[in-house]
C-alpha cells in the first residue's frame, strides 16, 4: 500500500503522538489509519521517543533556530554598516583651508622668529 509523496511531520506532532500512544489515549493501528502512517514509521518514532533521541531533535532544532536569528541579526548589520559607508564614500571631505605657513605633522606650525632675542 502506497502513502504517496515523503512528509515531514513537527516534533512537537511526533511527540504527542507517542505520548499519547504510550499513554494509552490512542492505539497504533488507530493512530495509523487516523494520520495516514505505516507502521513503522510509528515505530521509528516509539523507538525514539523512548531513547529520549526526540528530545534531542529538539534541542538541535532550537539551535538552529537560534542561529538563525543570530545571522539574520548580523545579515542586518552588515546591511546597515555597507550602506554607511556608500554614504561617507559620497560625501565629499572637507579640506583644510591652505596656510602660506609651512607646517609638520610632528611639531605644527613653524615658529616665528624673534625680532631682538631675550634679555
Amino acid at each position: 500500500m502506497s502513502r504517496g509523496p515523503s512528509r515531514r511531520h513537527s516534533l512537537k506532532f511526533k511527540l504527542q503522538l507517542c505520548a499519547d500512544i504510550r499513554s494509552g489515549a490512542i492505539g497504533r493501528r488507530e493512530a495509523q489509519r487516523q494520520y495516514n502512517l505505516s507502521a513503522q514509521l510509528i515505530q521509528l518514532w516509539l523507538t525514539q521517543f523512548d531513547e529520549g533521541q526526540l528530545c534531542v531533535e529538539e534541542m538541535e532544532a532550537s539551535m538552529i533556530d537560534e542561529y538563525e536569528a543570530k545571522i539574520a541579526a548580523l545579515e542586518c548589520k552588515v546591511g546597515q554598516l555597507t550602506m554607511e559607508i556608500d554614504l561617507l564614500k559620497k560625501t565629499p571631505r572637507r579640506q583644510p583651508e591652505p596656510t602660506s605657513e609651512a607646517s609638520s605633522v610632528v611639531s605644527g606650525p613653524m615658529a616665528v622668529p624673534s625680532a631682538g632675542g631675550a634679555k
